[in-house]
């Protein structure tokens, strides 16, 4: 018997408690993959019943179950550790496509070795008129750590008019929708499982761009994206990791004559958000900045062991002014407001 050859790229989806968010999303994604593309759905030790239904409804699928529910992170290092394949697309399982979808993304890893991971465009599933939250039309970082889309500022988000449609170099690329080179991402080592979940995909992108690799937004693959599926908004939970995870990901890649004064501004920004959540009524998530920054100091020494192998100049594509200073004081609510300008990619 000849062994089978493993495709060139394969979609792993990441699920749990996600019996529902399959039901309704994953026929559509097997409708409008292509064919060679092999379809993974990988499971977080899912209680709602997942793989069975999995295997009831889906049994041409490949699941990969997982002893727990290792995060974002971890879920997805453990299952791509089972798939062999050149090119990943991981795929939020609320996340809705249409024919050819995979297209442009696919061709910019074949033609491009230095490309290391694309983001297609994505927009709301529920005001497709409008960009999604998580990525928008590809992400950027200031010089601070706090993470910004073509099409969304903070809470501002856009409506698509096809502003962002050029293909861009980017920062970083949404986990939602993420084309990631196979080799790039083992030889970065994959995503941090610290992170758990938020912000994991910014550090593997910024790690990528320390090896040389690029990251670049490709507009004419379009994902719907409709949000919420493991944390709402609001959750101080959510609060924390983001927070949390942004300091780590500083104290890691930051070179190291950078590092020291803009931590410091950073750590007052924080304060001050923290006091804002405080005068919103919101206490559990200043609660959750204050816990946020006592990891950091937990794990600093850690984190800044790793990050002292990283030297030189920052990436070209860090913003070098404040986003929360443009935004809230400034009042520049749109990317194209920013002083800024993204480079082509090529």
């Amino acid at each position: 018997m000849a062994a089978l050859i493993p495709p060139e790229t394969a979609l792993v989806i990441l699920n749990w408690n996600g019996r529902h968010l399959l039901e309704r999303f994953l026929p559509e994604v097997l409708a409008n993959t292509p064919g060679d593309v092999e379809v993974i759905v990988a499971d977080n030790a899912s209680g709602d019943g997942s793989l069975a239904m999995m295997r009831s409804r889906f049994p041409s699928v490949r699941c990969i179950a997982l002893d727990k529910n290792h995060g974002y992170a971890g879920g997805y290092n453990r299952a791509l550790e089972q798939v062999q394949a050149d090119f990943y697309i991981l795929l939020n399982s609320d996340a809705s496509v249409k024919g050819g979808w995979t297209a442009s993304c696919l061709q910019m890893l074949r033609d491009h070795p230095e490309v290391g991971a694309v983001q297609p465009k994505i927009v709301s599933l529920e005001e497709p008129g409008r960009f999604d939250h998580a990525g928008a039309a590809g992400g950027y970082l200031d010089h601070l750590g706090y993470p910004f889309c073509r099409g969304r500022l903070f809470h501002t988000v856009e409506e698509d008019r096809g502003q962002y449609d050029g293909v861009e170099e980017i920062f970083w690329a949404s986990g939602a929708a993420l084309f990631v080179r196979a080799k790039a991402f083992q030889e970065a080592g994959g995503f941090d499982e610290r992170f758990f979940a938020h912000m994991e995909e910014v550090d593997l992108c910024w790690r990528l761009q320390n090896r040389g690799y690029r990251i670049v937004a490709c507009p004419a693959s379009v994902v719907y994206h409709l949000g919420g599926g493991s944390l709402p908004a609001s959750s101080p939970r959510k609060t924390f990791l983001n927070f949390r995870n942004s300091l780590w990901m500083l104290s890691k890649n930051m070179p190291r004559r950078h590092f020291r004064r803009r931590m410091a501004f950073r750590l007052l920004l924080d304060q001050l958000a923290a006091i804002s959540f405080l005068l919103q009524g919101k206490a559990a998530d200043c609660l959750a900045v204050w816990r946020a920054h006592a990891a950091l100091c937990r794990q600093y020494s850690v984190m800044r062991r790793e990050g002292r192998a990283v030297d030189g100049e920052l990436p070209p594509l860090l913003y070098r002014r404040s986003i929360v200073l443009d935004y809230f004081v400034r009042r520049r609510k749109r990317f194209s407001d920013l002083f800024f300008r993204a480079s082509k990619a090529r």
